[in-house]
């Protein structure tokens, strides 16, 4: 039995019904000419979905991701230093002192996972550092995920690779040039290495990497150019309401979000942004699903039903809404399993 046979037979009811209807209005949308974009939060990278979403990446299955900066990098320490990663089966025992000698050992807790410091952290601050100090001397800004495709693709690591780079989701989007936004990048390790290079002079500025607010841009002009197959600033501005008639738009764009948190808050808020703060014609995001375990609450966004976006303006009331209110490392890899046929 796969893995779509197996959520068929066995997952008829309530929360486990979700996932399978998800999955397949995931399916009809791509089918149907549209894209997905998919948003990352939490620790998925360093709980290696790179071993499901590469292959969804290959597949043409994921057209854009948006990630917090820790997924970003933590999937290129996973490729380098997996080896040196430190199980600790009995976490939710831990004391603190026990926490403190993981600290003192260089191991970094991410629940029952440690990432070690000097293999991943340090070994990649070198390689990346490189390219900030050359990218400082030619006076060039780039954003952080191109930092990072620059490292995979000019083959300098490859000989430190520790896992199949099969199973990275960052070479797989490397080398097909994914479109990556990565806001609040200065929350991440490499983020806040850049900062510190900076301060002791060994960088002449964080100038050298593109801001968040140039990723909304960017995203802006992905969005339009996926959509409607045209630039922002081709976009006459409208006076009444500017969502687009049907039949004016090539396709709709899908939203995937595991998780909450700047991830899927950032990326979403780009269709409202067009609409009211540029006043021009574009299409509602066309799918959303979120798979969360944040419970649904007043004042919550990562916890608010997908309803409530609709008086937000990113989504309509015919666009197909999921909530899975679940794990994702549980949830995420079994719907990818089931769309690539596994």
């Amino acid at each position: 039995m796969n893995v779509r046979s197996f959520i068929e037979t066995h997952y008829r009811h309530f929360n486990a019904r979700t996932l399978v209807d998800a999955t397949d209005a995931y399916r009809r949308h791509v089918d149907d000419g549209g894209r997905m974009m998919v948003t990352l939060a939490g620790a998925m990278s360093t709980a290696e979905l790179g071993l499901s979403l590469a292959e969804m990446i290959r597949k043409d299955l994921v057209h854009a991701i948006t990630c917090t900066g820790a997924n970003l990098e933590e999937d290129l320490f996973n490729l380098v230093a997996h080896d040196h990663y430190v199980r600790v089966p009995d976490w939710r025992n831990m004391t603190l002192k026990r926490e403190r000698e993981l600290l003192d050992r260089g191991l970094n807790r991410v629940t029952d996972t440690c990432i070690p410091e000097e293999e991943a952290f340090r070994v990649l601050e070198g390689e990346v550092m490189r390219l900030w100090k050359a990218a400082d001397d030619a006076g060039e800004r780039w954003f952080p995920h191109e930092y990072f495709y620059r490292l995979i693709l000019d083959g300098r690591l490859r000989d430190a690779y520790q896992i199949d780079p099969a199973h990275s989701w960052l070479v797989a989007a490397a080398e097909k040039g994914l479109p990556i936004f990565v806001p609040g990048w200065e929350d991440s390790t490499m983020g806040n290495i850049v900062v510190g290079r900076s301060i002791d002079g060994s960088l002449s500025g964080t100038h050298i990497v593109r801001s968040g607010l140039e990723y909304m841009a960017a995203l802006a002009d992905w969005y339009v150019e996926t959509t409607m197959g045209r630039t922002v600033a081709d976009l006459a501005e409208v006076e009444g309401d500017p969502v687009v008639e049907p039949g004016d738009a090539l396709r709709t764009v899908g939203f995937f979000q595991i998780g909450g948190g700047i991830a899927g808050d950032f990326p979403i808020c780009v269709v409202p942004m067009i609409h009211q703060d540029l006043r021009r014609r574009c299409p509602f995001w066309g799918y959303f699903c979120q798979i969360s375990d944040s419970t649904t609450s007043y004042g919550s966004y990562s916890g608010a039903i997908p309803s409530e976006k609709i008086t937000w303006g990113k989504l309509d009331t015919d666009t197909p809404m999921f909530v899975i209110e679940s794990d994702a490392t549980i949830v995420a890899p079994l719907i990818f399993g089931a769309l690539l046929g596994w």
